[in-house]
């Protein structure tokens, strides 16, 4: 079940407060204020969910430099921080190298890469860059629906975001209005 709101705040301080005790080694520990930076972005606190966030992520780089996997999820949650937070260029900065990170290590049609891409699309968007971010989307929407399915969340979240590329441009043609319809 997922929670939103002050229940999800509440639910990552009190995640955070059973497992402060561990050592910083401790992969709980390390989980834990991760969560409760997620869930203070999404309940609607980006500045103290930024702190918690860049301290996962440097807990990672210290204790789990290996695992790269972990330290591009955590760059990728300080984006979508930052994002909330309208720091958007350093955002797009972040979400570029996410993105290329995880397609290196795990592939363009993984559901994490799809996701990521779509992050960076959003980004894109936030920088006035929406040719670029059309053309990601596009890119995209195939391997998401191949892999995950056309119901699928993330493919329907590509679906609206290339809707918003498309409607969102100020420099939008009649065809690229039609299209957006179309999707919709």
């Amino acid at each position: 079940q997922e929670f939103h709101g002050a229940v999800q705040a509440a639910l990552g301080w009190a995640c955070w407060k059973t497992n402060v005790g561990r050592p910083d080694t401790d992969e709980f520990r390390c989980n834990a204020i991760g969560i409760l930076g997620n869930a203070l972005r999404e309940s609607g606190r980006p500045e103290e969910a930024l702190l918690a966030l860049e301290a996962r992520y440097a807990l990672t780089q210290r204790c789990w430099s290996h695992d790269k996997q972990a330290i591009l999820a955590c760059r990728a949650n300080i984006a979508t921080c930052l994002t909330k937070l309208g720091r958007h260029d350093e955002a797009l900065v972040l979400d570029r190298e996410v993105y290329a990170g995880m397609v290196a290590s795990i592939g363009d049609s993984h559901e994490r890469t799809i996701g990521n891409g779509m992050n960076l699309a959003i980004s894109l968007q936030y920088a006035g860059l929406f040719d670029e971010a059309r053309t990601l989307l596009r890119d995209r929407l195939l391997p998401a629906a191949r892999r995950l399915g056309v119901d699928h969340d993330v493919t329907l979240r590509i679906h609206q975001s290339l809707t918003d590329a498309l409607y969102g441009n100020p420099e939008s043609t009649r065809d690229d209005l039609l299209e957006a319809e179309t999707i919709l």
